[in-house]
């Protein structure tokens, strides 16, 4: 039950005379590890005369490197990608048994892997009280991060930031407010003070209109919109890298597209590279349009599409009677008239008059030598040879038959009946 949501991002600048650019690197490239599928992804980058060079940094981002040969009076990079929206549990992974309880130690060899990921900044007085009033009596290690992942989200007030560059996680505590990459990064360091190793996140923040507004907890967005964004990613032993968003204090989900993950904020920038001197006007546009949508439990088909659902049928239906197209059902039948096997009934129609012919007593006479015939089936498989079968066919002692006239007969007992050797005996429930 996937939604298919189309992004479209563009980043423009335009300058007032023709500048020489430097190398640019655009990482603005669905990282190796989103969860989230991405079906189609596309890059186009104006100048058009330009080189590039896909690389992927020490942190295993992808980057494109561009190179301008001329100068230019504008630099534009248009990002299109389709993702699939399904939803998935971010709780959906297991902690090593050494982890399940905070605090606790990496294990030697992997904390020197996470090196970079570990490095503290200074423990200034405000940020320095902040770690310490962070209660860390042994619990769930989830547990622990979910509150704390809440906490900076009460405290820490969102707001829409201009200015370039990131906060210190002193400045945000100070003024109680910050963008998202301010919120990320105080989680960072946050979790680097406690002995985790984190890292600062730059990505897509998707988020679609529900079809059905939560009776409790957040309500959604009122429009389907997108918007680059920043959050924090801890790593847990027997989980790897989890997403926490201190904006909004929920784990990250489907619509988190994280595009570079690094140990620094700056070596996260979607667009970063030097210009020649001049004045510079910038333009961002962002947009999400769903393309595709399943039927789903909270928002099935539209009467709309059930009247073309139908018509639809009834055009293949019309091409087949045009065409003389004739559809049976393949399969053994599970019984076949022992008076018209020929019948329509029993061949291609579902139904037919004759079957609302037959007395009841016959009905009642096949039900009895169906379960003979079944009694006589076990006694074959279980090596009995008694007055109960002979010459492989059902000829129980005193059981009813049809025969092929549709008579009801008595079997007589074998030793009752002449010393010849018996006719095959064709019944409604047996056809060879």
């Amino acid at each position: 039950m996937a939604t298919h949501v189309a992004l479209n991002h563009v980043t423009h600048y335009r300058y007032d005379r023709p500048v020489q650019l430097s190398p640019q690197v655009v990482r603005l490239r669905p990282a190796p590890h989103c969860r989230t599928p991405i079906l189609s992804y596309s890059l186009r980058i104006e100048p058009v005369q330009h080189f590039v060079n896909w690389q992927q940094d020490p942190f295993s981002n992808y980057l494109a490197r561009l190179v301008f040969p001329e100068k230019t009076t504008e630099f534009r990079v248009t990002v299109d990608l389709i993702a699939e929206m399904s939803v998935y549990n971010p709780f959906d992974f297991f902690l090593e048994p050494s982890a399940e309880q905070f605090p606790f130690a990496y294990e030697p060899g992997l904390a020197h892997d996470l090196a970079p990921y570990l490095v503290k900044d200074e423990a200034t007085p405000r940020f320095a009280s902040f770690v310490a009033s962070i209660d860390r009596t042994p619990r769930a290690t989830l547990d622990f991060l979910v509150a704390l992942n809440q906490r900076l989200q009460q405290d820490i007030r969102y707001l829409i930031r201009m200015e370039p560059g990131v906060q210190s996680p002193e400045t945000t505590l100070e003024n109680g407010s910050g963008s998202c990459r301010d919120s990320g990064w105080l989680m960072v360091q946050t979790l680097r003070h406690l002995g985790l190793a984190a890292r600062f996140v730059s990505g897509y923040l998707l988020q679609l209109t529900p079809d059905v507004k939560a009776v409790d907890g957040p309500v959604g967005a009122e429009a389907d919109f997108t918007d680059l964004h920043a959050w924090c990613e801890v790593y847990l032993p027997g989980a790897g890298w989890i997403g926490l968003d201190p904006t909004s204090g929920l784990l990250a989900g489907e619509g988190h597209i994280p595009l570079a993950c690094t140990p620094e904020p700056g070596s996260a920038a979607p667009v970063s590279g030097a210009v020649d001197e001049c004045e510079v006007q910038f333009a961002h546009h962002m947009s999400i349009t769903r393309i595709y949508e399943s039927p789903r439990v909270t928002k099935p088909y539209t009467d709309a599409q059930w009247i073309a659902i139908d018509a639809a049928g009834h055009a293949v239906d019309r091409q087949l009677r045009d065409l003389d197209v004739r559809l049976t059902m393949g399969g053994e039948p599970t019984f076949v008239s022992a008076r018209d096997r020929d019948g329509a009934e029993w061949n291609t129609d579902a139904l037919g008059p004759p079957n609302a012919d037959w007395p009841p007593s016959s009905c009642t006479s096949f039900v009895h030598a169906m379960a003979q015939a079944a009694s006589c089936t076990l006694a074959r498989a279980s090596g009995i040879r008694a007055n109960s079968c002979r010459a492989g066919r059902c000829r129980s002692a005193g059981a009813r038959t049809a025969n092929r006239a549709g008579a009801i007969r008595t079997c007589l007992p074998t030793n009752a009946r002449p010393n010849t050797t018996p006719r095959p005996m064709r019944n409604a429930s047996c056809r060879r």
